[in-house]
């Protein structure tokens, strides 16, 4: 199997070409998912698992049949009707990230940078969201906990300038015991001076 919850791979990887075949095999295994890049564009009728989907823009609107700017005009829509039609958490990756699960207030995080929408940041995301299903969290919780994370993480690496998703990665310990400790401060969340 491919573990307690399973980010899948982007097809630019090794083993991520077979994206259908490698979601399968994650779906079998009965445990919960992250379903992120590739995998999306192979989704089953159900989901026979607690899932988290997680596309930016441009893979929601493959997964519906809609234009990329259907879905930036109406991202909460979008991703509702993602949310409702595949009945799981769908978390669409954004300047302002939102979580939605089906019968349940929407979440929007606000931690971030736009420095953030560097290649492999969304594995991070994808990533960290995995830990917190692993860990017993359902997916909406999941979702808002990895995506806060992340958003800190990344504020936290850049300080204030371009960043890598390696420098997302290695922040995480460090944002994850500031928060835990109660000294993560508003400081530590955002940098959005240009949004």
């Amino acid at each position: 199997g491919l573990g307690a919850a399973s980010p899948l791979d982007h097809p630019d990887k090794p083993g991520g070409d077979d994206a259908a075949a490698r979601l399968h095999m994650a779906l079998e295994d009965e445990v919960p998912v992250v379903v992120d890049a590739d995998a999306l564009t192979h989704l089953p009728e159900r989901l026979p698992v607690p899932a988290l989907l997680t596309p930016h823009a441009g893979e929601l609107a493959r997964m519906l049949d809609v234009s990329r700017d259907d879905v930036e005009a109406d991202p909460l829509g979008h991703a509702t009707r993602a949310a409702e039609r595949w009945e799981t958490t769908v978390l669409l990756k954004g300047v302002r990230t939102l979580v939605v699960h089906p019968g349940a207030p929407t979440r929007v995080n606000l931690t971030g940078t736009p420095w953030l929408a560097t290649a492999g940041a969304g594995d991070v995301l994808a990533g960290l969201a995995g830990s917190f299903l692993a860990a017993g969290a359902h997916p909406r919780d999941a979702g808002s906990l990895a995506a806060f994370v992340h958003g800190a993480a990344a504020v936290a690496a850049s300080g204030g300038g371009p960043l890598t998703a390696g420098r997302v990665a290695d922040a995480v310990p460090a944002v994850i015991g500031a928060w835990h400790n109660g000294t993560l401060d508003e400081s530590h969340l955002r940098d959005w001076r240009d949004r």
